[in-house]
C-alpha cells in the first residue's frame, strides 16, 4: 500500500508533533490494534524533539511500563528517563496509567466537603459504582485528561484511550454516566417512603417491598445514602465532564486513528471517524498498524501468479527447493497486501481527505525505547536506523499481575 496514495495524502506526524497548537493527542480505535504502542511511541518522539510529554494509558498489561523502562506505572505521571533530555528547554517524557478508583476517590474528596466525602468513599454502592460500572474506566481518563491539562505541567498530552468494545465508549462515556446517576430509575429506587410518598399509601409501599426483596433491603440501603451524599457533588461531576468534552472539540486537540488492515478494525474505524465529523472533534488521521509491504527492487513487483507458477516449475523440476519457497512466501505476500489495500480503498473511499500513515508488522513486540523509537521512525516514513537515539540499556519488567 502506498500511504502517499489517496485525495488526503500522508499524516505528517512530525508537523502535528511540532506545532505548539497541537496539546493533546488522542489516539483511538478497536481494541487490539496497537493504540498503547502509538501513543508511547508519538510521546517519545515528541519529547525527543523539544517538547514536555505525558503520556497517559489505561493499558492493564502495563506494556507502556516496560516498554519505556520503568518498574510500574500509577495514577502519578512518573519521569521516563531519556538519553540526551532532561537540560532546561529541552524535551522531556512523563508517562502514567489511569487508576479509575483513585481518580474518582481524587474528585469526590475536591467537590465535597471532609464528611461528606468520607460518606461517599465508605459506601458499598460507590465502592462498586467506582470499580466496576460500565463506562467509569472512559469517564475517569476523561477526568485525568482534563486533570492534566488544567495543570499546565505539559505542553503535549498523549492519551491512549481505553480498550472498549467500541471506540466510541470514549466519548460517550460521560454522559452514560451521568444519565445513569441522574435516571428515573436509581432515584426511584433511591428514594425513602417519607415525604410525599407517603400520600400514595399502600400501592408505594408494596412496590418498595417487592424491589426491596429483588435488590436486597441492605442494597437500598446504601444506594439511598450514596444518592442522599453524592448529590451535593454531581453538578461539579457533570460540569467537569462537560468542560473536557469541549476541550476535546478545540483545534488544539488531535484525535489519531489507529486501525489495522482487519475488516472488523477497519469498520470501526470508519464509525470513529463519522462521529468525530458529527461531534465537530478535530481528526488529524489515520495510522494503519501492522501492514505487509511489498519489497522494493524489481523482485516487488512480481505478481502473485506469476510467483504461485514459478514456484510451481520449480517444484516439478525437483530443483532450488529454497527459491521454490520464497516464491511461494511472496505469493502469499503479494495476496495478503492486496487484501489490505482493498481494505484501505474501501474505507477512504467514504472518507475522502483523510491523511494517513501506515506502519509495518514487526517480528517482534515492542518492549524498550529503541522499539518505541523504531515506531516512531516508521510513522513518519523514515528508516527505523534513521533517528537512532543514544544506547540506552532497559532492563525489561516482567508483569507481575
Amino acid at each position: 500500500m502506498d500511504p502517499d496514495a489517496g485525495e488526503g495524502g500522508r499524516l505528517d506526524v512530525d508537523a502535528l508533533l511540532d506545532d505548539p497548537r497541537t496539546r493533546i493527542v488522542v489516539c483511538c480505535g478497536a481494541g487490539g490494534v496497537g493504540k498503547t504502542t502509538t501513543a508511547a511511541a508519538l510521546g517519545l518522539r515528541a519529547a525527543e524533539r523539544g517538547r514536555r510529554t505525558v503520556v497517559i494509558t489505561v493499558d492493564p498489561a502495563r506494556r507502556l511500563a516496560q516498554s519505556m523502562g520503568l518498574a510500574e506505572l500509577d495514577n502519578t505521571p512518573r519521569p521516563v528517563p531519556l538519553p540526551g533530555t532532561g537540560e532546561p528547554g529541552e524535551g522531556s517524557l512523563h508517562a502514567m496509567m489511569l487508576d479509575m478508583k483513585r481518580t474518582f476517590d481524587e474528585v469526590v474528596r475536591e467537590h465535597a466537603d471532609p464528611e461528606r466525602a468520607r460518606q461517599i468513599l465508605a459506601n458499598p454502592f460507590y465502592q462498586t459504582l467506582s470499580t466496576s460500572f460500565s463506562g467509569t474506566q472512559e469517564y475517569m481518563a476523561m477526568e485525568k485528561l482534563g486533570q492534566l491539562r488544567q495543570s499546565g505541567e505539559w505542553d503535549l498530552i498523549v492519551v491512549d484511550t481505553p480498550p472498549s468494545r467500541s471506540a466510541l465508549d470514549f466519548l460517550d462515556a460521560p454522559k452514560r454516566l451521568g444519565r445513569f446517576l441522574d435516571g428515573k430509575l436509581i432515584r426511584f429506587l433511591s428514594t425513602p417512603a417519607t415525604g410525599a410518598f407517603r400520600l400514595l399509601g399502600a400501592g408505594f409501599n408494596v412496590v418498595s417491598s417487592v424491589v426491596g426483596k429483588i435488590v436486597g433491603a441492605q442494597f437500598l440501603t446504601d444506594l439511598r445514602a450514596f444518592v442522599s451524599a453524592f448529590d451535593t457533588v454531581f453538578g461539579g461531576f457533570q460540569e467537569r465532564a462537560e468542560r473536557t468534552y469541549r476541550l476535546l472539540q478545540t483545534p488544539g486537540t488531535a484525535f489519531v486513528v489507529v486501525a489495522i488492515p482487519d475488516t472488523d478494525a477497519m469498520r470501526e474505524a470508519s464509525y470513529f471517524m463519522d462521529r468525530l465529523a458529527k461531534e465537530s472533534m478535530p481528526l488529524a488521521g489515520l495510522v494503519i498498524n501492522r501492514t505487509h509491504p511489498l519489497p522494493t527492487g524489481p523482485g516487488g513487483r512480481l505478481g502473485a501468479v506469476e510467483a504461485s507458477a514459478a514456484a510451481r516449475a520449480l517444484a516439478e523440476a525437483g530443483t532450488h527447493p529454497l527459491a521454490e519457497a520464497a516464491l511461494r512466501l511472496h505469493a502469499e505476500r503479494v495476496r495478503t497486501h492486496e487484501r489490505e489495500a482493498r481494505l484501505r480503498s474501501r474505507l477512504l473511499s467514504t472518507h475522502r481527505g483523510v491523511r494517513v500513515t501506515e506502519v509495518s508488522a514487526r517480528p517482534e513486540d515492542v518492549h524498550d525505547l529503541a522499539g518505541l523509537r523504531g515506531v516512531g521512525s516508521a510513522l513518519v516514513g523514515e528508516p527505523e536506523d534513521a533517528v537512532a537515539g543514544p544506547e540506552e540499556t532497559v532492563e525489561e519488567t516482567p508483569d507481575t499481575r
